[in-house]
């Protein structure tokens, strides 16, 4: 009966602002994954089979202090839905208090014409007072229903900022390895440069190469050494983000070198309307919107009355020897129905903004859905792209080394200048550069498709983040 007069709406969530289709419009550039393949609960990022990164993951799950902080606003969340659920009971207070007092000789009594006298005396009260809200309109469970949405968007931000760090490690991870294997392809066209450099000079004592041939060849040496540093500066930079983000200092902080030696996985898609389930950036505005339609209810009780029973009772006496004789008893019973009659407009003024609030959290609900369906599409069409890039560009760097080749070949019989060797050396360096920096871009685009997925998360991680009235709070403070 007492929820049957529950005022404000009941909540249930909005559409998406279109039906979620069927199938991703854009093909994935592999087979799709078998069960085996699926993302790990908890770990998506062992999807990646890469144990030094899977360490890193789990000194940021430990140390990063954006999660930390984001775990205590969860916990702060949890301990103001129980603040919500206290006004379900009595509220009980004891005040009790001692006095010793002198009344003024020229105090005015009232019309009294006989002499006022001074006087001194002892007062010893322990009153207690007790108050209870009859929540006949739902006001009190409207309340702890908006704690508990606040709660569960609380932890559906939990899983975001998570989901959001480790994936931000693992795409600086990835791209770390992948400035290791650049710069070791740098490094290689170092190591070749300098012997076209010895050859040049020989040639050049021999009398055979110029001068100009020499200067061309040290610059292309001396313009490869500096792209080998400007490599290891931006290497630098990823390391301290790595750093940041797994709690270290930066300047105490190093990753060793390795090459990057990896695939794209094959990432378990599911359906359009999967995405709904699987985000928390979408599951914390969903449950925002129900927060919201709560605070519709709230704002919608302050036009029915609001009835309170009260009682009072204790001991009070002049002597603390006779304070708890029953003669010093007390007590007091009554009841306030307090009716809002002329406000001037307010309680229609907080309905309509309530209303206004709700209607912003759907929009944006709506729009998140947008986004997400946007985010795995491009996804997917970003690996769909450089898997075909990168294909093509392997092919361009078998042929730019047949070309580098043919050139050092026709060079050395006299066929042609040297200028078609430094431009083969060019060509060649860029080229693997390229590559490597495609395969860095594939994994890149594997992470965040995956987060675009939603990770390992889903809903149903914040289904039982919720608290509900128990019997012994009536007992605590």
């Amino acid at each position: 009966m007492a929820a049957g007069c529950t005022v404000g709406p009941r909540y249930s969530r909005p559409a998406a602002p279109a039906p979620a289709p069927d199938a991703w419009k854009t093909q994935p550039p592999w087979q799709q994954a078998a069960p085996k393949d699926a993302i790990p609960k908890g770990a998506w990022w062992q999807v990646f089979h890469d144990s030094e990164l899977d360490a890193y993951e789990q000194q940021l799950l430990q140390a990063n202090q954006s999660l930390a902080a984001a775990r205590d606003r969860l916990s702060q969340a949890r301990s103001l839905a129980r603040v919500a659920t206290a006004d379900y009971f009595p509220q009980v207070s004891a005040d009790p208090n001692a006095v010793r007092e002198r009344g003024s000789g020229n105090r005015p009594l009232n019309g009294v014409v006989q002499p006022v006298r001074p006087y001194t005396q002892n007062v010893y009260s322990l009153p207690f007072s007790l108050s209870y809200e009859a929540d006949l309109f739902g006001r009190v469970r409207r309340n702890v229903e908006a704690a508990n949405a606040s709660l569960q968007s609380t932890a559906a931000d939990l899983g975001n900022v998570q989901l959001v760090l480790t994936a931000e490690l693992a795409a600086d991870y990835f791209t770390l390895r992948e400035l290791d294997a650049e710069y070791q392809v740098v490094q290689e066209s170092v190591g070749y440069e300098r012997k076209g450099l010895d050859l040049v000079q020989h040639r050049h004592e021999g009398g055979i190469a110029s001068g100009l041939e020499v200067a061309q060849q040290a610059t292309l040496l001396d313009s490869t050494i500096s792209q080998a540093a400007l490599v290891q500066q931006t290497r630098a930079q990823y390391e301290h983000a790595i750093a940041v983000l797994v709690g270290q200092p930066a300047s105490s902080f190093s990753v060793p070198v390795a090459a990057l030696r990896a695939t794209p996985p094959p990432v378990p898609l599911g359906v359009p309307s999967d995405v709904l389930e699987r985000r928390p950036d979408i599951s914390t505005l969903e449950r925002q919107m129900a927060y919201e339609n709560a605070q519709v209810g709230i704002a919608r009780t302050a036009f029915y009355p609001h009835i309170t029973l009260n009682g009072a009772g204790g001991w009070e006496s002049k002597d603390i020897a006779s304070l708890l004789s029953a003669p010093s008893l007390f007590w007091s019973l009554g009841a306030d129905a307090l009716e809002p009659i002329l406000q001037g407009g307010r309680n229609r003024a907080n309905l309509a903004a309530a209303r206004a609030a709700y209607d912003q959290a759907v929009a944006n609900y709506r729009q998140s859905v947008l986004t997400a369906f946007q985010e795995v599409e491009d996804g997917i069409s970003n690996l769909s792209t450089l898997s075909q890039a990168l294909t093509t560009q392997s092919a361009a760097v078998d042929d730019a080394r047949k070309a580098l080749d043919i050139a050092n070949n026709r060079y050395v019989g006299g066929v042609t200048t040297y200028l078609d060797v430094i431009t083969a050396q060019t060509t060649l360096l860029n080229s693997e550069r390229l590559e490597t920096q495609l395969l860095g871009q594939q994994m890149v685009s594997s992470v965040y498709l995956v987060k675009a997925l939603g990770g390992s998360w889903d809903a149903s991680q914040i289904k039982d983040e919720q608290v509900h009235p128990q019997a012994g709070q009536i007992l605590q403070q």
